[in-house]
């Protein structure tokens, strides 16, 4: 989705880049509560979510391949300013293409971006469990809803502080009918799977030392990834950095407290 492609005036490009099993709709209460009226924004679902396209046969979804669709994506729609919002593993995503491409990025912001948990599960145990697991989702069926107000149902029982109206909405947006009527996630259901190659704070560092803008970090006071192990040490990573958050709001930001947040962020982006 792109707002303020016919208004050329606007040359700081905002990149929106979604969480773990959500989608570019989720960000439409952010931008209608007044991002796009000050920037060209653009929200896209990444590979395996939304309506992207999955990866073929024998594929997998390796993490460096969402910072090189962000690439491509910024490659083809970025303005002669751009700015990234990341939310989640998106943080993540918008965090590595900071640091490989620092000379690119005006401001970066991220929603609960700083990392998940270190998992400190064995490689070799990882990998068997990786393959196991891959070729299970192959030949498993996706779990289906009768209707759209049950898959909604769904999203307000794995994020409480959802409103139903919301929910109603990505879940409309979030699903898609099946011939006999019932209703299944968009997402590809290989995302299910734990990929063979864990979650490194030291990696992720050498990325986020490399970062020479201003980092915004948002975090949700209601969020349990606020108590997150390493979280100081994750944060002092960046050179300059405004740490923000926002009250009575969980892990996701942009559906509790959208209006909060845009006015946060353009104040932040300028």
């Amino acid at each position: 989705m792109e707002w303020g492609s016919q208004r050329p005036e606007l040359e700081r490009t905002v990149v929106l880049v979604h969480g773990f099993l959500d989608l570019a709709w989720g960000w439409e209460e952010l931008v209608r509560a007044g991002l796009a009226e000050r920037f060209h924004v653009v929200a896209f679902d990444q590979r395996g979510h939304g309506d992207s396209d999955r990866i073929g046969p024998g594929g997998y979804y390796h993490f460096m391949d969402y910072v090189a669709d962000l690439a491509s994506l910024i490659r083809e729609l970025g303005r002669s300013r751009v700015s990234l919002v990341g939310h989640s593993m998106g943080g993540n995503v918008v965090s590595y293409y900071a640091g490989a491409f620092p000379e690119r990025i005006e401001r970066l912001a991220l929603l609960e971006g700083v990392g998940p948990p270190e998992d400190t599960t064995g490689l070799p145990e990882r990998a068997r469990h990786w393959i196991e697991a891959w070729r299970a989702a192959r030949d498993k069926p996706m779990r289906t809803y009768p209707d759209v107000a049950s898959a909604a149902r769904r999203l307000e029982k794995q994020d409480p502080k959802l409103g139903p109206e919301l929910a109603l909405r990505l879940a409309e947006l979030g699903t898609r009918e099946l011939p006999d009527g019932r209703r299944v996630f968009k997402h590809d259901p290989l995302h299910l799977t734990r990929g063979p190659y864990p979650f490194r704070s030291d990696f992720a560092r050498t990325f986020w030392e490399r970062i020479a803008c201003p980092v915004l970090l948002v975090e949700g006071s209601d969020s349990p990834f606020r108590f997150l192990a390493g979280r100081e040490e994750r944060m002092a990573a960046f050179r300059d950095t405004d740490i923000r958050v926002i009250a009575g709001a969980g892990h996701m930001i942009q559906r509790h407290a959208p209006v909060e947040l845009c006015q946060m962020l353009c104040q932040f982006l300028g």
